[in-house]
């Protein structure tokens, strides 16, 4: 006679296979199904008994008349907890109906806390009952049909032995006893063997293979534990049970739930946190990186052939740089054209020209003038400006490795290996490229700095300024780098790298299907229109944007066109520049951010004089109001863009109205002097607290407002970006900072002007859903990323995304909102 088992929970039902742990996914505690609750309360899925009850109100238990047993066991690792959260309205032995409450759990605090809410629902004595209907894919409420069993004849076990019980006792490791996870590892190795097993906790007696009996023991850590065995393989089996139980089965600290920034998380044994340079997921094998030092003599052999040999290494290292910029694009090659003026600097150049003349060696001299460049940029305290130091150091060891004959490093990187340096140089990076890392862990180093952006560029994870604690880690030691939650596990347990093997397939996965539809306009599922646009920097990331499908750029980077060089680019020069871009994104429309200089990107022919807080003092378009010319000269470029109207103009840095006035009225002149009818939108860039708060003044007179998410997470903070000291506590997923966001949304919303969001925040996975559902309409992310946001958008509707974003603005954290969107995630796969 068939047993019909009602649902417990409110949610969506789904197959074990997408439960992200094997114990339940492989089936070690019984076939059955997992619900993805949307309810608070789980109720009985029959009448029966209640079995067993964990202490941590996190499991129970239920046997029918029938003799079915059936464990509800609520998320995962949720034993950790300690029963926080959770209520339960009956004990052991309590007769139940159907229908009947028997946990209420706070929904939200155990979907902040762990690993994931996923409840599977699991028959533990599959010898007995099979399942031969079951409810997936699909909403489900609670008391509706969910599986159907039927009894089927068990398989005596072959027994020819003399009746002779061994047995012995062991000392409990396990911190939290024996719950649902241990139950089914030792019922998986008790089935290994013909005997029979069975554990003894006191007067409390239960068969090895039956995950009930087992929780019905009632252990805890440091309990004496009888293991009795009987049948011809007695003893063996007795060893192994023994010797599985005198372990702690990798239950030795919490799974690794949290998604904090370094300095709030509490990391497990193994791991080592790290800041978030370059977002992503990679395993594989440690290979460390060390550079060697590069001995130069001091004195040269005279002038003319230490200049001639500084001239010979100089062209030579040129010309690999000029090679790897032209056959690259996007951020290595702006990275590559920077070395490229940085070679033949004049400054570095007349330094050691000086040197040489004195009897210096060719590398001495350069070093000398490398290092005068260094201290200088030190003494500027400007932490943005130190970590172009690198590139310095990179092109200083470039030219000693020619004149020396020194091998470059890097040159024995396993293809999907893990770099694990103290820190790398750009070159270096460009170079290990090639060998195709799975991603970089790195000791020092900030998430601005130039290999950052290579990384981000490559779509190569990345953890930088990990500390001394890298030191430990061995070559060729297995790594899971989690750059989405900031930290690295060396040497993982099995049950660890194979969860995180099912996160990477299911991202790839993800990936594949995005790519398939990269193309197409994107809408969310219940058809509300979301632009993803791409920033970009170069005519050649404009092409990639293209090819990734991108709707138009919401952020063209013009202040590279500024930068490393020695006076202003030219009209004519910004005008090719300008038309590149919208010629290569065929009519899309194309924001350029007017020149966004002072602060952390200074160019030599703007004086700026020393500030004591550069953050707060020139930037933007402050500093272009006080240089009309470069103002003028940068919107006339603009407008003769081809067709007019397709690029629109953004203000950085606007803090008052009056700003925007003023540029719209030079625009408006510009456009009369040049006889352009046509209309050129005039929008703002929302980076300050006054924008965010004035939204609504702004929008009565922008066409557009785009929230630059890194400059407002700043200063809404009050942490600077640049500085390593602060850097992991400056997350844009604060409560403080989304807040921000949706307020200008609201108020800019109000006066029928869209807003989008051109920072880092638009290309966080975890971050979409949350801007969506703030108001956001237009997402302008990194080219590779558009794509895969676009898959991200269309599976959201636009009510479950408000919902989300309603929940993230009550977190109390970044760390709590990372962990909710975990959960919505997961809630959604």
């Amino acid at each position: 006679m068939s047993l019909i088992i009602t649902s417990p929970l409110r949610g969506w039902a789904t197959t074990l296979d997408s439960v992200p742990d094997p114990v339940f996914a492989q089936r070690m505690m019984g076939d059955g199904v997992a619900i993805q609750p949307l309810g608070d309360t789980v109720v009985a899925p029959f009448d029966g008994e209640v079995v067993t009850l964990h202490d941590a109100g996190h499991a129970i238990s239920l046997r029918s008349a029938e003799g079915a047993e059936v464990l509800i066991h609520i998320g995962l690792d949720t034993v950790m907890l300690k029963g926080e959260g959770f209520t339960p309205l009956v004990v052991i032995g309590d007769k139940v109906s159907r229908g009947d409450p028997l946990i209420r759990f706070d929904l939200d605090a155990v979907a902040l806390a762990a690993t994931s809410l996923i409840t599977p629902v699991i028959v533990t004595n599959a010898e007995a009952f099979a399942i031969s209907r079951r409810t997936v894919d699909c909403a489900i409420g609670a008391c509706e049909a969910l599986m159907t069993l039927v009894p089927v004849q068990a398989e005596a076990r072959r027994r020819s032995d003399d009746g002779t019980v061994v047995e012995q006792a062991v000392t409990l490791s396990l911190p939290h006893g024996i719950h649902a996870r241990p139950a089914a590892r030792i019922g998986e190795t008790a089935r290994r063997f013909e005997a029979d097993v069975h554990l003894l906790n006191g007067d409390k007696r239960g068969d090895a293979r039956s995950t009930v009996a087992l929780l019905a023991l009632g252990t805890s850590f440091g309990d004496d534990v009888v293991v009795q065995t009987r049948g011809d393989d007695a003893e063996a089996a007795l060893a192994a049970i023994v010797a599985l139980l005198a372990t702690d089965m990798g239950e030795g600290a919490p799974a690794a739930t949290s998604i904090l920034p370094i300095n709030e998380q509490v990391l497990r044994a193994g791991q080592i946190g790290g800041v978030i340079a370059s977002p992503g997921l990679a395993m594989g094998p440690a290979a460390r990186l060390r550079q060697a030092e590069i001995a130069v003599s001091r004195d040269g052999s005279g002038p003319v052939e230490e200049r001639a040999a500084l001239l010979a290494a100089r062209c030579d290292v040129r010309g690999r740089i000029a090679a790897r910029a032209d056959s690259a694009d996007g951020s290595v090659a702006a990275v590559m054209q920077a070395h490229l003026a940085l070679i033949d600097d004049p400054e570095l150049l007349a330094g050691a020209e000086k040197r040489i003349a004195e009897g210096r060696s060719a590398g001495f001299a350069w070093r000398g003038a490398i290092h005068d460049q260094v201290d200088a940029i030190r003494a500027t305290g400007n932490a943005h400006l130190i970590e172009r130091i690198d590139d310095l150091i990179d092109i200083d060891r470039q030219l000693l490795s020619t004149l020396t004959g020194t091998p470059a490093d890097a040159e024995s990187v396993p293809a999907g290996a893990i770099v694990v340096a103290d820190d790398l140089l750009p070159s270096q990076l460009v170079a290990l490229a090639s060998a195709k890392p799975a991603g970089i862990c790195l000791a020092r180093g900030g998430p601005t700095s130039h290999v950052a952006i290579l990384c981000a560029g490559m779509g190569l994870p990345a953890l930088v300024a990990m500390g001394d604690a890298l030191d430990a880690v061995a070559d060729s030691a297995p790594l899971l780098l989690d750059a989405e939650m900031g930290h690295v596990t060396v040497a993982p347990l099995p049950a660890d790298s194979e969860a995180f093997a099912a996160r990477l397939a299911k991202r790839d996965a993800r990936r594949e299907a995005a790519r398939a539809g990269a193309r197409d306009a994107c809408q969310t599922a219940d058809g509300t229109r979301i632009e993803i646009f791409a920033n970009i920097g170069t005519v050649e990331d404009a092409v990639l944007a293209a090819a990734q499908g991108a709707e138009g750029s919401g952020l063209v980077r013009s202040e590279f066109l500024f930068l490393d060089r020695e006076t202003a680019p030219s009209e004519d020069e910004q005008h090719a520049a300008y038309q590149g871009i919208a010629n290569a994104l065929a009519g899309k429309p194309v924001i350029i951010r007017l020149l966004d200089i002072g602060g952390d990107k200074p160019a030599a022919y703007i004086p700026i004089a020393h500030e004591e807080n550069p953050a707060l003092g020139q930037r933007g378009i402050r500093v272009a109001l006080a240089r009309p010319d470069l103002l003028e000269t940068q919107l006339r470029a603009i407008l003769r863009v081809q067709p007019v109207g397709q690029c629109k103009i953004m203000i950085p840095m606007v803090a008052s109205i009056d700003e925007l006035r003023h540029v719209r009225a030079l625009v408006e002149r510009l456009r009369g002097e040049m006889g352009i009818a046509a209309p050129v939108e005039v929008g703002v860039m929302v980076e300050t607290p006054a924008a965010a708060m004035t939204a609504d003044l702004l929008a009565a007179e922008a066409d557009f407002l785009s929230i630059g998410t890194n400059d407002l997470t700043q200063y809404v903070l009050a942490m600077d970006r640049g500085n390593p000291a602060v850097a992991a506590g400056v997350d844009a997923m604060h409560p403080a900072v989304l807040r921000m966001i949706g307020e200008t949304c609201r108020l800019a919303t109000a006066r029928g002007r869209w807003v989008g969001v051109c920072g880092g925040l638009a290309s966080d996975p975890a971050a979409l859903p949350i801007l969506v559902g703030l108001g956001a309409t237009e997402l302008s992310a990194v080219p590779g990323f558009v794509a895969e946001a676009k898959q991200i958008v269309r599976g959201l509707t636009l009510i479950e995304a408000r919902a989300h974003a309603e929940l993230a603005l009550q977190c109390k954290s970044a760390a709590e909102v990372r962990a909710l969107a975990r959960v919505f995630e997961e809630t959604r796969r």
